[in-house]
């Protein structure tokens, strides 16, 4: 098994809507700009791995189109995740730890804004329990954020403080959609305010994987992936904690994100009260800063936003402002899929 690192990450700059372009639009600077900090083109890279959502595009197998930016001919060897990016990430290391490749390309992308996110996402629900009631993504986080709230673990306060200090770090992330002070603002399903919800938007990301001494001629300071791992809770709501993320500390654990600290996460948090159930699943105190980036708060593009909180760690070792860093994403509601990844520049390798 060879050890894997991120070596370039890029992405656009997030958006309300994207009316002008079509995915395949979105994406290719992102692509160009993610080869040319490596100095690779496509026909250098051994493994193609994407992930997207046919539900956002109303069209099945729409991630074949998406294709034409990457360029399919001569043929690749490409694969895709109805899933976030994060898990396209998680399957493109699996090919480069296996030797099957020495490099790889990761992208994901998501256009929220032509339909109702709200309903799109109610497709991810048990059909046959909870679907037919149409409780929508932010409702079921309300169920979430009032249970902390009714077990003493936070408060509307408190709740109010993460998103002012997200938004407030995204100040000096050029590609966030929200940025600066924040306002609480109205409710949107108590005890949730729309201060405590994420923007609804489009974007797109991308990163390259490189394998052992590929990756240290392609990067100054490599971003190690040490481990990763992804778990995930019970399908039915009516049967977890939602206090807790078990899924979440287990894929840490598996990860080795517990055996030294870190001094930098990335959490894919879309709403405030989801911050207080990760901190406390991953055992991150004060001494941990956690979304210098600004986080899904700042910038949620579905289908990206979990792979940018990869790409947004990766640039912090890349740059020297980090040496061990952790990387969160989440798929489905109330925290359900969770995915770990520990990454450290090469000074901290033993």
């Amino acid at each position: 098994m060879r050890d894997v690192a991120i070596v370039a990450f890029a992405q656009t700059d997030h958006l309300r809507r994207t009316d002008e372009l079509s995915e395949v639009e979105m994406l290719m600077p992102v692509l160009h700009q993610v080869l040319d900090a490596t100095g690779l083109r496509a026909r250098d890279i051994g493994f193609t791995c994407s992930g997207s959502s046919d539900y956002l595009a109303g069209r099945a197998f729409s991630f074949t189109m998406a294709l034409d930016g990457v360029g399919a001919h001569p043929p690749i060897s490409e694969s895709h995740v109805e899933m976030d990016g994060a898990w396209a990430l998680y399957e493109a290391w699996v090919k480069l730890r296996t030797g099957e490749a020495d490099t790889a390309l990761v992208y994901a992308y998501g256009k929220s804004s032509p339909g109702e996110l709200r309903d799109v996402l109610t497709r991810q629900l048990d059909p046959y329990y909870v679907g037919p009631l149409w409780p929508d993504s932010v409702a079921l986080a309300a169920l979430q954020a009032q249970a902390l709230i009714d077990a003493g673990e936070t408060d509307e306060a408190a709740l109010a403080s993460i998103a002012a200090r997200n938004r407030t770090a995204a100040v000096d992330n050029p590609h966030a959609q929200l940025a600066g002070s924040v306002q609480a603002g109205d409710y949107v399903v108590r005890p949730l305010r729309t201060g405590d919800c994420p923007p609804i938007g489009d974007g797109a990301a991308a990163v390259v994987l490189a394998a052992g001494d590929t990756a240290r001629a392609l990067c100054t300071r490599p971003a190690w992936i040490r481990g990763i791992d992804h778990r995930i809770e019970a399908h039915s709501l009516g049967v977890r904690e939602l206090t807790d993320s078990p899924s979440a500390r287990l894929a840490a654990e598996r990860a080795g994100a517990f055996e030294r600290p870190v001094d930098t996460a990335e959490l894919h948090a879309p709403f405030t009260s989801q911050e207080v159930v990760l901190r406390k699943a991953l055992g991150l105190d004060d001494s941990v800063r956690v979304n210098p980036s600004g986080g899904a708060l700042a910038a949620n593009p579905v289908m990206a936003a979990g792979l940018i909180r990869l790409g947004e760690a990766a640039a912090r070792i890349h740059r020297g402002e980090s040496d061990r860093a952790l990387a969160h994403a989440t798929s489905g509601p109330c925290l359900q899929q969770n995915l770990v990844a520990v990454l450290e520049g090469e000074t901290t390798h033993v």
